[in-house]
């Protein structure tokens, strides 16, 4: 391994103390004054156009960098105070540049003969989806006068809350076994082969929620009711609604992906309650068991042995992903081991400018971690194909930034399975389940929690009693008799940062849509072989140029047709029943 584990952020700045950090926050203000000042300036539409695309193109870089620097901070150092100096400094810079980029779109949408001028210039047309998107926008901004305001109040209300718990995520403390751990860690244990472990450190995880579900339940209702207001300001008729406009997804897509996810839940609870056999439970599996590794196989990963395992295994799709992968541990893009003061989970954060990619795991060893990583790397990999593009295309929607790290946990899967010994297969396969349960089952629950939380805020502030029975009645409706009635988690809607991300709402159904969806695009790959790498990488490259559907469309993929979710469940079908086969010889 190199280095130490933690990643390297030198690339940006050398510290809060680099000359070149002071000397970028200090021009963010002037550059966005020159946008606005392009707006004010006399010439014709074309003209104006142009010059705004590439201010803002340079801007978003500068915006980048810093946002970049200050926030992978902050993930891995949730106390470091000039981080959050910075962070303050650069949400006033945002909602600056929130009010232009406003009127950037107000005067897109102005524009009377937009499709002449998008053809008068190749620099237009090359960005041409993303302005008739702006056009489209226009009926759904906050109006202009009050627009300041709802910023500025942004800042105090979602943002805030959402900072807060990120900061309570990362700084409460787990008693483990008379042992002060992370709450990341604590987690991490989940995996742990022995059973009284994984035991003991989900009853002391829940023991730990119990420290923070006040601020926690105030934080949610907050931002949730935040969202409804936002919804409404911008004239949409619900919170989901919005959100799919954002995600460029129609409701007709969701709808079918649900209608076949719900359909496939009866499978799923047949793989849980197997699970649960094998492992001596005959009432479901308890919650603490839903990641317990199975079979003769317990294996764990050393970093180094994790990173040869990727490099071998994504490199029989092409050998360019192994490079990728090599490079990204050589150079150090990847913060590695749990500590103190760290945020739990997992992310990809890329920096278009640099082309480089910053990779947040929590690993410890087990092949859930290694599959982690792959799945990250995934994200990597997308922000590579996404190289040279101007940076208003490399917005991908929610549900199409899941198609790389999926098709890479499926690429991982398929190689390992292919080759492992008839004592892994057990182990492996059902890795692979647990993962899938996660992405569908628990994706599922984690939707229908939301959207109670979202319509009951119009009612009145939930308490955490309140939202510990809604997340249990999810959990009931997904997982029904998969898991022990009486060892599910309450506390699941103050473990995921996703319900607390502000201006980020229902980011759990976009997980099952990349699951099933990667599963699709993974199909293909089995079927044309290496002639698909090429138009693999195409794909990936226009995720932030077309909608969802026409995007899916352009590798013969029909997201608003059931069947095709049905196509990519019966995959994972065919798994389960492996699976239970496999248990029954057990």
């Amino acid at each position: 391994m190199n280095g130490n584990g933690n990643w390297d952020l030198s690339f940006l700045y050398e510290s809060f103390d680099d000359p070149r950090f002071a000397a970028d926050l200090a021009a963010v203000p002037g550059a966005i004054e020159a946008l606005s000042a392009l707006l004010r300036g006399d010439m014709d539409d074309r003209a104006r156009l142009e010059q705004l695309m590439d201010a803002e193109e340079a801007l978003s870089a500068l915006m980048d960098r810093l946002g970049s620097f200050v926030y992978l901070t902050l993930a891995v150092d949730a106390d470091n105070t000039a981080a959050m100096q910075y962070a303050g400094k650069l949400d006033v810079l945002g909602n600056q540049l929130s009010l232009v980029s406003s009127a950037i779109t107000r005067f897109v949408g102005s524009i009377g003969d937009l499709e002449a001028v998008i053809a008068s210039s190749e620099k237009l047309t090359q960005v041409a989806f993303v302005l008739r998107e702006m056009k489209q926008e226009c009926s759904h901004l906050i109006p202009e006068a009050i627009e300041p305001w709802i910023l500025d109040m942004q800042l105090s209300g979602g943002t805030a809350f959402s900072q807060l718990r990120d900061k309570l995520d990362a700084s409460v403390t787990v008693d483990y076994r008379g042992e002060q751990l992370p709450l990341s860690a604590a987690r991490g244990l989940a995996y742990d082969a022995d059973a009284q472990v994984r035991r003991d450190a989900y009853e002391a995880e829940l023991a730990a929620y119990r420290k923070i579900e006040l601020p926690m339940s105030y934080c949610l209702n907050s931002i949730k009711m935040e969202a409804r207001t936002l919804a409404r300001a911008q004239g949409y008729d619900s919170v989901l609604d919005m959100t799919l406009a954002q995600s460029r997804m129609d409701r007709e897509t969701l709808d079918a992906m649900w209608t076949a996810i719900r359909e496939y839940l009866p499978h799923f609870r047949r793989y849980l309650r197997a699970k649960g056999k094998l492992l001596g439970h005959e009432d479901g599996l308890p919650f603490y068991d839903l990641f317990a590794p199975v079979g003769a196989s317990t294996r764990t990963y050393t970093v180094d042995e994790a990173r040869q395992k990727l490099i071998l295994e994504m490199g029989k799709f092409t050998p360019e992903m192994a490079a990728f992968i090599d490079n990204a541990f050589e150079q150090r893009w990847i913060d590695l081991f749990p500590r103190k003061g760290k945020s739990g989970g997992a992310f990809c954060a890329g920096v278009h400018a640099y082309d480089r990619s910053c990779v947040m795991t929590n690993f410890q060893g087990s092949f859930s971690d290694v599959s982690t990583l792959a799945h990250e790397l995934g994200h990597a990999w997308h922000n590579r194909c996404m190289a040279g593009l101007p940076a208003m295309l490399c917005h991908e929607p929610m549900p199409l930034a899941e198609t790389a790290s999926i098709f890479n946990e499926t690429m991982l899967s398929h190689q390992v399975l292919a080759s492992c010994s008839p004592e892994e297969k057990l182990t492996l396969l059902e890795a692979g389940l647990m993962e899938a349960t996660q992405t569908v089952v628990d994706i599922y629950s984690r939707f229908l929690f939301e959207q109670e939380v979202i319509d009951t805020r119009a009612d009145h502030t939930m308490s955490v009693d309140e939202l510990k029975d809604a997340m249990l009645r999810a959990q009931e409706a997904s997982y029904g008799d998969g898991l022990d009635k009486e060892l599910r988690h309450p506390y699941m809607w103050a473990c995921k940062s996703h319900y607390y991300a502000s201006g980020l709402n229902f980011y759990n159904f976009p997980y099952a849509f990349g699951l099933l969806f990667g599963k699709g695009v993974f199909a293909q790959y089995l079927e044309k072989g290496s002639a698909f790498v090429p138009e693999y990488n195409r794909l990936l490259r226009s995720c932030g140029s077309d909608t969802v559907a026409n995007v899916a469309a352009s590798v013969g993929i029909d997201v608003r047709s059931v069947d095709f979710w049905r196509s990519s469940l019966e995959v994972l079908r065919r798994d389960i029943d492996t699976f239970c086969a496999l248990c029954g010889e057990q």
